[in-house]
């Protein structure tokens, strides 16, 4: 009995029409490869320099510390610096700047890649460019990694390496790190701060000559200098919060708990002065004279400029010692060198994909041959097949 199957029939079947055209598939195998060879020493050869960075890491400040002994209970904020919740990811920052234009334009200019590439603008050279370069930050080495392609290998890792180069250049004329931007707001709010203490100095000094009072009792002495102060740490918060919202998200944990310590002073404000408004003015119990009351607001005014600028010329000598701590802002781990091995074209992997493809062509054309003859030697379809035939050559003899 034969216990053959139908598909193994048509398996057999299909073995043997291949065997029978085993030449026209080995002809389309052969030159496929041939062609994948002649492609392969034809493509232009790249080489591939890699350059590894280590960007600036956030670390605790001086500042958060002294943060947290001036004003108490800002633990948390300390931790900001060391990458608490909610801060932005600065690799991502650096990973744009190299991308940028200033960057990928100064390095085609020294590196005349826009006559190396044939291009007539400078937009589509910086296109090309951007194929043959890759910039990425590593999820979870933390490091950034710059691959740069080119065919010729010394100039592949100059320009991989000048890619640093061009970047400290930019730098040096931007605030990037948590420090920096600190440094920066501070100087701004310190310079402003200390120009209204001169102002208030100067109409405390001309209340003087125009009223004739130099001095308060003590009780009002006391207590407008225990307003100004804390006038003063109202301002230094805000000027923390503000310089907070640099570096940190709105939903980052020490952001908040500084603005919750903002509401506890602004509390407190509103308890010595029945106002929340930093411009109230306590007035000691006791009938005060327009004058002695005028004397009193450019007194306080002093007060509290004088506690605003020590409190600020703190946090501005603490973060310059924040920014020296920082040394250069970014480390090159691993230079570039000229590599030795070809990155492109992988002309083994060429030569056997071109072979794949011509066997598959190959046994498809054996399979077509051996459906058309199956067709013609059909009486059914032999006729079908002369008439395309001949309605196909009365058509080009027409033409």
């Amino acid at each position: 009995m034969d216990e053959t199957s139908p598909h193994d029939v048509h398996l057999l079947t299909l073995v043997l029409i291949l065997a029978r055209r085993w030449r026209i598939i080995a002809a389309a195998c052969v030159l496929a490869a041939v062609i994948g060879i002649a492609l392969a020493l034809l493509l232009p050869v790249r080489y591939t320099a890699e350059v590894t960075i280590l960007p600036p890491q956030q670390q605790n400040s001086m500042l958060t510390s002294a943060l947290a002994s001036e004003f108490g209970g800002l633990n948390s904020f300390a931790s900001l610096a060391g990458g608490g919740l909610g801060l932005k990811n600065p690799n991502d920052m650096y990973v744009s700047m190299f991308k940028s234009r200033v960057v990928e334009d100064e390095l085609i200019r020294r590196f005349k890649l826009q006559q190396e590439y044939g291009k007539k603008y400078l937009s589509d050279t910086r296109k090309a460019f951007e194929k043959r370069a890759a910039v990425e930050g590593g999820q979870k080495d933390g490091l950034i990694h710059i691959a740069v392609q080119d065919r010729d290998p010394r100039r592949a890792a100059d320009i991989a390496n000048g890619y640093v180069e061009q970047f400290r250049t930019l730098s040096q004329h931007l605030a990037i790190s948590e420090a920096s931007q600190r440094l920066v707001f501070l100087e701004g709010q310190v310079n402003e701060s200390k120009q209204h203490l001169a102002e208030a100095e100067d109409a405390m000094r001309n209340t003087e000559q125009k009223t004739g009072l130099i001095a308060l009792d003590s009780q009002a002495r006391a207590l407008i200098e225990s307003a100004a102060y804390l006038r003063a740490q109202i301002a230094a918060k805000q000027v923390q919060i503000e310089g907070m919202r640099a570096y940190a998200t709105d939903q980052n944990a020490a952001l908040t708990e500084a603005q919750q310590e903002l509401a506890a002073l602004r509390a407190q404000m509103q308890k010595l002065t029945g106002s929340q408004d930093v411009d109230g003015m306590i007035v000691p119990r006791g009938q005060v004279t327009e004058a002695g009351l005028e004397y009193m607001r450019k007194m306080r005014d002093v007060k509290y400029y004088e506690a605003e600028f020590g409190l600020l010329s703190r946090q501005l000598e603490l973060a310059r010692i924040d920014k020296a701590r920082e040394g250069s802002l970014i480390q090159v781990v691993d230079p570039a060198y000229p590599p030795d091995k070809r990155s492109f074209p992988h002309r083994a992997l060429i030569v056997v994909i071109a072979s794949c493809a011509g066997l598959f062509l190959g046994i498809l054309f054996a399979l077509l041959q051996a459906r058309f003859q199956y067709l013609s030697a059909d009486p059914r379809t032999r006729s079908l097949l002369v008439r395309i035939r001949a309605a196909v050559t009365r058509r080009e003899e027409a033409v």
